[in-house]
């Protein structure tokens, strides 16, 4: 999804990118496979390489597939409980991020990389909001539409830019999702926890879905990966049941943390 300076999963990895790119041209996306040993210029030029792997599991993986439906497999289970639960007056609602958690934007990663771009800057974002063709996550229209089939209201909450706005409906509408309109699509403008409280105010907001910590509680933005992992443990009781976290390793706010590695020297291997 596109990135505001208010969630920390804008950032780019091109600062460790380089010796990375020589291991990972051989991900079959447009980047011609090097050696570590033999580092050639052209990889040194193409620090976007770095990203193929994981957007080769991301897209590609079966795995991945798998984590999807499970995600959805385990909201579809909660909605039903939750809603059984539940003793407010005031209408249920479901709160969900877009991109990567409902829909699937992984081409644009890999158009971009394929021409060793930085996707991390976001500088093509706005094109592809306009004239992109993202697919659905696995799972996703089929459990929306049971929410919808219990009267549930649906909030596709999403840093997608607000100029696009019709673009985004209309893609969202073509890819059958329900209840697509202007009022339940909300845009970036005001963060992700001003359009929560906005939608709370006159909704129970049953549950929550996305793909990174700060489309659950702005608890989780600004913060390091150790003061994330942390939050995660304290708010435990939330995942599986009314956050719902769908898996992205294209992006995030992990991309510059850094690797812990074996004390072992390689030379002992």
């Amino acid at each position: 999804m596109p990135i505001t300076s208010s969630s920390q999963a804008r950032v780019s990895l091109l600062a460790r990118a380089t010796r990375v790119a020589t291991l990972a041209g051989i991900m079959g996306l447009g980047v011609a496979p090097v050696s570590p040993a033999a580092e050639t210029p052209e990889a040194a030029q193409c620090p976007p390489a770095a990203y193929a792997m994981a957007l080769r599991y991301q897209q590609q993986s079966a795995e991945v597939a798998a984590l999807q439906r499970q995600s959805y497999a385990l909201a579809t289970r909660q909605l039903e409980t939750l809603l059984a639960s539940r003793d407010d007056e005031k209408p249920a609602a479901i709160m969900t991020d877009l991109d990567e958690t409902v829909i699937d934007n992984s081409a644009l990663l890999v158009r971009d990389l394929k021409a060793c771009h930085d996707f991390t800057g976001w500088d093509t974002w706005k094109a592809w909001e306009r004239e992109g063709k993202p697919t659905l996550i696995p799972g996703a229209r089929e459990f929306l539409e049971l929410a919808a089939s219990r009267g549930v209201a649906i909030y596709y909450v999403s840093d997608r830019y607000e100029e696009n706005k019709d673009a985004t409906v209309t893609t969202l509408k073509a890819l059958g999702l329900p209840g697509v309109d202007d009022a339940h699509v909300r845009l970036l403008g005001p963060s992700k926890s001003v359009r929560r409280q906005a939608i709370a105010k006159d909704h129970d907001i049953v549950m929550q879905l996305g793909d990174s910590l700060h489309d659950f509680a702005d608890d989780f933005s600004d913060k390091t990966p150790e003061q994330q992992k942390a939050l995660v443990a304290e708010q435990a009781q939330h995942f599986g049941k009314d956050w719902i976290m769908l898996p992205n390793a294209s992006y995030g706010s992990w991309s510059e943390a850094t690797l812990t590695a074996w004390d072992k020297p390689f030379s002992d291997r």
